[in-house]
């Protein structure tokens, strides 16, 4: 097994909840919660050094900001002191739905040197109220009460876009912007609809498309580890149809990474491991090597990055770096490259 030369990291994010960047929404839900350039250069890029792979971009993704422009800012600054040397893009947060969506977007723009924010980002995974975890609904989606901006046009969760995010969305392609997509499995054909709509948006689909725990969560609740190996085929349904439906939209490309999202602790033994490399070469097979990148995710630590501490078991940056090579075997050198480096680079516009 050969390692890849070099790793354009194509999703993660710095953070410090103390700074009043967050001070609203973020750090009512993690206070102090901090990892700044330094942290994210000792667990990927010198981890990654020690392999041989050398990090040679980054991309920064929004953290759930108060402000996306202020955000950028911040991570400019970063990038202007010699802190973030990798972080050659940055994709904002907007609130698309907002009457002055274009506004934010001109402003995000603007608040760093031109060209450096490639995408916005604003989390979409709701099917149904925040209930604390419990389902694939994200916290971020309390920023709007639970409105499924992908299916809520109904005023539930069977319709399609709802008109006013659909009208912030239509505004990227008019500042040529490409849109991170984090949602849920059920809202996958939905956001197929509206991205086969906007042709001049390219849209990234971020962890996979986020199957959620298939396999059960890590541990039982008497401490023990789980040992169920047959995946959940309802979820896989799902999420499959709207896979499926996504990579038949010829802009949309597809994020390889918080993999423990949907198999807590996957590294702990090969059967899950087994389980989790099905559904990653299914996708890369789905979409092509030239649309699939593969991610870190990272911040705050390996569980954070991996599973959000759906379990303390997750590998490191370069532990993940090897099974993602040794996974992606019966590629040809050049498609390895586009997994690694060459699909990120062209998304990103890099």
């Amino acid at each position: 097994m050969s390692l890849p030369k070099t790793f354009v990291d194509s999703h993660h994010h710095f953070i410090d909840t103390t700074n009043p960047v967050y001070e609203k929404f973020l750090a009512t839900i993690a206070p102090d919660l901090v990892y700044l350039p330094d942290s994210y250069k000792t667990d990927v890029v010198d981890d990654l050094a020690k392999i041989g792979v050398t990090v040679t971009a980054s991309v920064h993704v929004e953290a759930m900001p108060d402000d996306g422009a202020q955000e950028a800012k911040l991570v400019q600054a970063f990038v202007e002191e010699g802190k973030a040397p990798t972080v050659k893009a940055i994709v904002g947060s907007v609130q698309l739905a907002s009457d002055d969506a274009e506004d934010q977007i001109v402003a995000l723009k603007t608040a760093v040197p031109e060209g450096v924010v490639k995408g916005v980002r604003w989390m979409l995974d709701c099917v149904g109220m925040f209930d604390g975890g419990k389902t694939a609904t994200h916290v971020a989606t309390k920023r709007h009460d639970g409105i499924d901006y992908l299916r809520g046009s109904d005023g539930g969760y069977d319709g399609g876009a709802v008109p006013a995010f659909e009208a912030g969305y239509a505004l990227l392609g008019k500042h040529g912007l490409s849109f991170d997509l984090q949602c849920a499995p059920a809202q996958l054909v939905e956001a197929a609809a509206l991205a086969a709509r906007h042709p001049d948006v390219p849209i990234i689909i971020d962890h996979l498309g986020k199957p959620r725990m298939i396999l059960g969560p890590d541990k039982l609740d008497d401490g023990t580890v789980n040992p169920n190996t047959t995946p959940d085929e309802k979820e896989l349904e799902v999420w499959r149809a709207g896979m499926k439906a996504m990579a038949a939209v010829p802009h949309a490309y597809c994020k390889i990474g918080m993999l423990g999202y949907i198999v807590p602790g996957w590294v702990r033994t090969a059967e899950r491991e087994a389980v989790l490399k099905d559904l990653v070469l299914e996708v890369v097979r789905l979409f092509g090597p030239d649309r699939c990148m593969v991610s870190s995710n990272w911040w705050a630590n390996a569980s954070a990055s991996d599973s959000d501490f759906m379990s303390e078991e997750a590998p490191s940056a370069a532990e993940l770096i090897k099974k993602m090579s040794s996974w992606f075997a019966e590629y040809s050198d050049e498609e390895r490259e586009m997994l690694f480096s060459g699909t990120a680079k062209k998304a990103y516009k890099l």
